[in-house]
């Protein structure tokens, strides 16, 4: 086995990740301080620890944790597990463990154990993924953690997570025959599925995802359900090109009003949206966008499959989660419940994006492909 290198060149570091990821996770503390500011300490807070875990995973080489990705993934299974066991409920779903004062959200720590596990698994049968027997096997793979996940229930979290797979999968060496076929398959099914979804009495989803996708549908028909995107494009239109100021106390302001439910979380684009305007939401979604792009340049870079694929399941995280959290703050889709990344408040989600960004680092440091380690 070959010997390790533990040595970085300061100058391999990718400052500009870093400074594109300090300047989005401020401009959520200042709109957190804005839609809660109640929060606004504990999100800073949250900015800071995630700081370290980041600069302490960037030096620390990937490819231990890459040979332990099987380990990565059992780990993210009795997460998820724990859920189900001694899950906090609150909503009407059980997604949050409670440890005294603490409570976290394991779904999205298990998101970046998968993401190094599929790096592993990938790795590991790259010659092999123009056979439909092994695709078959990567998604019996995948099916255990998604199902946990839906059971919680929180079938937007599961979406994402089947979308980072698809992603790697495809970076991985996917054959074109396979996801050809694929999409004949799929997209008939994913429209049949809608279909039955929105028929009176269903039973394949809950009755809460049942009343939002036929509020997205049917808006003025289920104006009770939608009430929150409806508004939350109210507010989003009515900042103009440079909004009402942040925090201001405009009584005709949504926020201020109280007509924008979890302001703080899922819905704080439309906060932006409001009180910094069309330019200001452009500076948030041009920060994502570079993230999203230094994670996949970082990627192409490195000559190891393993660590290309870290950046690519972080890229698709990150660009996953950001357009389902716009498009639903915008109506363009259902409801969903994800939060828009390094910006809406949470703790778990905030610290594990940090984490997942100090393994894209680290990939950027390398200077030398290498096998993943063999676990001891």
């Amino acid at each position: 086995m070959r010997k390790i290198t533990t040595v970085y060149r300061f100058k391999d570091y990718d400052i500009f990740l870093i400074l594109c990821v300090l300047a989005l996770s401020g401009a959520g503390v200042l709109l957190i301080g804005s839609a809660g500011p109640s929060y606004q300490y504990r999100q800073l807070a949250g900015v800071m620890l995630g700081l370290l875990v980041m600069g302490a995973v960037s030096i620390v080489d990937y490819r231990i944790l890459i040979g332990h990705g099987w380990s990565c993934y059992a780990a993210a299974l009795v997460l998820l597990f724990g859920v189900s066991v001694v899950g906090a409920i609150s909503g009407g779903a059980a997604r949050w463990i409670e440890i005294g004062p603490l409570r976290f959200q394991p779904s999205e720590m298990s998101k970046i154990l998968l993401i190094v596990f599929f790096a592993r698994l990938f790795h590991d049968f790259q010659d092999k993924m123009d056979r439909a027997v092994y695709v078959f096997f990567f998604v019996g793979v995948l099916l255990p953690p998604a199902a946990l996940i839906l059971e919680q229930p929180d079938l937007s979290t599961a979406v994402i997570l089947v979308w980072i797979f698809l992603c790697m999968l495809f970076m991985a060496g996917l054959g074109y025959g396979i996801i050809g076929r694929a999409l004949l398959l799929g997209i008939p099914l994913g429209g049949a599925g809608l279909f039955l979804v929105t028929r009176p009495g269903q039973t394949l989803i809950n009755d809460y995802q049942y009343r939002r996708i036929m509020a997205w549908l049917s808006p003025q028909e289920w104006a009770q359900d939608s009430y929150q995107q409806r508004n939350s494009v109210m507010a989003i239109g009515s900042g103009g090109l440079w909004g009402k100021g942040l925090g201001n106390d405009s009584p005709l302001s949504v926020k201020n009003g109280n007509f924008l439910p979890e302001p703080h979380t899922d819905f704080i684009m439309a906060v932006a949206g409001e009180e910094l305007g069309f330019w200001g939401c452009l500076m948030i979604l041009l920060l994502l966008a570079l993230i999203v792009e230094e994670c996949i340049r970082i990627g192409l870079k490195t000559k190891d499959l393993s660590g290309r694929l870290i950046c690519i399941g972080m890229a698709a995280l990150i660009a996953g989660q950001s357009f389902v959290n716009l498009s639903v703050v915008t109506g363009l889709l259902p409801n969903t419940g994800l939060t828009l990344p390094f910006v809406s408040y949470g703790l778990t989600s905030l610290v594990s994006l940090y984490l997942g960004l100090g393994l894209v680092l680290n990939v950027g440091l390398q200077r030398s492909p290498f096998l993943p380690i063999p676990p001891r």
